[in-house]
């Protein structure tokens, strides 16, 4: 079921665009203002932003990618070169910290453009009722 406003959007690369932290719905405007700010809406087409919430994911996700590959350098590193400790507080621990920091933004506009294609909205709970009926906890 399209809308007409989405009827003029041709379905985008939730990856492409995300990646390079554009808009979900054209792929032309910027997504986020500064680092990691999420804009109002898209400066090209107008898409509203106020469905995007990635709350941690990227962080999430940036930190089990480069942790995975992270460790895999950290242990061929010290395995085969066996540097004092020093070396990995001055060079191993710095890259990672700083790899997980550029990561972000990609990872943010990426789960960005996949609310954007899966419709994410906030949960709504529904009661039916009857909570706690049958209990001897009063």
């Amino acid at each position: 079921m399209t809308t007409p406003e989405d009827a003029e959007y041709p379905r985008l690369s939730t990856l492409s665009t995300g990646l390079r932290c554009r808009c979900p719905r054209c792929g032309q405007g910027p997504l986020l203002k500064g680092f990691l700010t999420i804009r109002e809406n898209c400066p090209a087409c107008g898409l509203d932003y106020s469905f995007a919430d990635p709350a941690d994911g990227p962080a999430f996700f940036a930190m089990s990618a480069i942790g995975i590959v992270g460790m895999m350098a950290f242990m061929a590193f010290e395995f085969t070169v066996h540097p004092p400790i020093w070396v990995h507080f001055a060079l191993t621990f710095p890259l990672i910290a700083l790899a997980c920091t550029l990561v972000l933004r990609p990872f943010k506009g990426w789960l960005v453009s996949e609310q954007f294609v899966h419709k994410a909205a906030p949960p709504e709970w529904e009661s039916i009722g009857g909570h706690g009926e049958g209990s001897k906890w009063r």
